[in-house]
């Protein structure tokens, strides 16, 4: 393992990595190999916190877990993949088409032909940030990058799919956000009485189906 590993409080450490391919490659393996005592890994841009019960897992022999486990890559280790249902019509599917130079439906071929992958989560309970993992079909999440609007809206819809730089998300339930929104899905994205309850979970891939 490359990286720095801090202390985080009495039940953690932090991984410091260089960039998010790292964090993603050292996150399957982390979790490929996690020992009892592990309650929860949590990826971030250029972190991963390891939260640990050290009654079972002391601090310093999770340490060593740490230095010890190789980073994988995604063929490594088994896929779960999401398949989302998406209508394209949403308030700022031209204005991406105008930003990327494309039309509005090679903006939908581009999103539905790339292979999306979850990174980490944040900003709301099951909210996932979704970086492209290669294409499936002529798409290329780097063809879509776009700032976030000017002026964030005050309310966004739940199931609103956005873009946001090289990030696609889905917006789990209403919330203030500034994002491009091109399409909506009737997916639930958070589940409280489900195990786990968010449906986008770290390494999962997601593929966007266009529905009409």
């Amino acid at each position: 393992m490359t990286g720095r590993i801090l202390p985080y409080g009495d039940h953690a450490l932090l991984v410091e990595l260089d960039g998010l391919d790292a964090v993603l490659a050292l996150f399957r393996g982390l979790e490929a190999a996690r020992p009892d005592g592990v309650v929860e890994l949590v990826p971030a841009a250029r972190t991963i916190a390891v939260v640990v019960d050290p009654r079972i897992l002391p601090l310093s022999a999770a340490r060593g877990w740490i230095e010890r486990t190789r980073p994988l890559p995604a063929d490594a280790v088994a896929e779960r993949v999401v398949e989302l249902d998406v209508r394209y019509d949403g308030e700022d599917l031209a204005d991406v088409a105008r930003l990327t130079g494309r039309t509005e439906a090679e903006v939908v071929a581009v999103h539905t032909g790339t292979r999306w992958r979850v990174a980490f989560g944040g900003f709301a309970p099951g909210f996932a940030y979704l970086v492209g993992d290669g294409t499936v079909d002529g798409g290329a999440a780097d063809e879509l990058e776009v700032p976030r609007r000017a002026t964030p809206r005050t309310a966004v819809p739940p199931g609103s799919v956005g873009l946001a730089g090289t990030f696609s998300g889905v917006y789990p339930r209403s919330s203030p956000g500034g994002w491009q929104l091109i399409g909506r899905t009737d997916a639930t994205l958070w589940d409280e009485n489900a195990d786990p309850p968010a449906l986008l979970r770290p390494g999962t891939v997601v593929r966007f189906r266009e529905v009409r």
